[in-house]
């Protein structure tokens, strides 16, 4: 936990850096005309699309046919339209800077403050969009796996930060290490601390849930991996060489 909170606090002091500030924009930009763009073209057709297929689901027509859901029904297609603007919006910006954003950011964090770490380059292009790639589909699996779900009150605010925990971990990870960490090295890092780096990917699902300040979390979270990630690495090339060869 506290690498957790000296990683966020190190990536919030990093937002005000020139060289960042543009990486705030223009990400957050993108996304969001696509997704309105989309919205604008196919929102009717999405409402119907999720009309039909709630119908099919008997735990939904009890649900809706008792009160109050039964006020709700007409509107249940806008709230879950709603409900996944934001998502969608932070997803795509996640894409973005992790496969063209990150490698900028790396260098800038890495000059600055990880300048002693030799750069051994076990990440690629192909493997960084091959990993953005894998991270999409697991959470597509994932979120149509759990749809039934989301209708539980108790367990719809839950599943949206550990479905976009598990992503930002999977996309921010690969990318934070790619330059300096070998694959020996990234593949150690991620079994090692696998269990903080998805801490830090919830961590970061709930920011980006907060107004305003979530349009922040992209570039804030990739900052945060960078930091969390180079330190680790940090630690691993100090470890002795027997105790780490053991672990490995």
């Amino acid at each position: 936990m506290d690498r957790i909170f000296a990683a966020l606090t190190r990536a919030l002091a990093d937002l005000l850096h020139p060289k960042i500030l543009w990486l705030l924009v223009w990400p957050m930009l993108v996304a969001l005309i696509v997704w309105l763009t989309l919205a604008v073209l196919y929102w009717g057709q999405a409402l119907d699309w999720i009309d039909l297929h709630l119908h099919q689901w008997a735990l939904y027509e009890w649900t809706v046919s008792t009160w109050p859901f039964r006020l709700v029904a007409a509107w249940i297609g806008w709230l879950l339209l709603l409900l996944a603007f934001v998502p969608l919006v932070l997803i795509t910006a996640v894409l973005i800077i992790g496969v063209a954003a990150m490698p900028a950011m790396v260098a800038h964090v890495g000059e600055s403050e990880y300048r002693e770490l030799a750069r051994r380059r076990g990440g690629t292009l192909a493997g960084s969009l091959w990993n953005a790639l894998v991270a999409l589909i697991v959470l597509a699996l994932l979120f149509f796996l759990t749809l039934p779900l989301w209708l539980i009150p108790f367990l719809w605010p839950v599943l949206p930060l550990v479905l976009l925990g598990y992503f930002n971990q999977r996309v921010y990870r690969y990318d934070a290490l790619a330059e300096h960490g070998s694959s020996a090295e990234i593949d150690t890092l991620v079994r090692r601390y696998r269990g903080e780096l998805f801490g830090l990917g919830v961590a970061l699902a709930l920011i980006g849930h907060i107004p305003v300040v979530g349009l922040l979390m992209p570039v804030y979270g990739a900052l945060a991996f960078i930091h969390y990630c180079l330190g680790r690495l940090r630690e691993l090339r100090s470890e002795p060489i027997e105790a780490s060869a053991t672990r490995v």
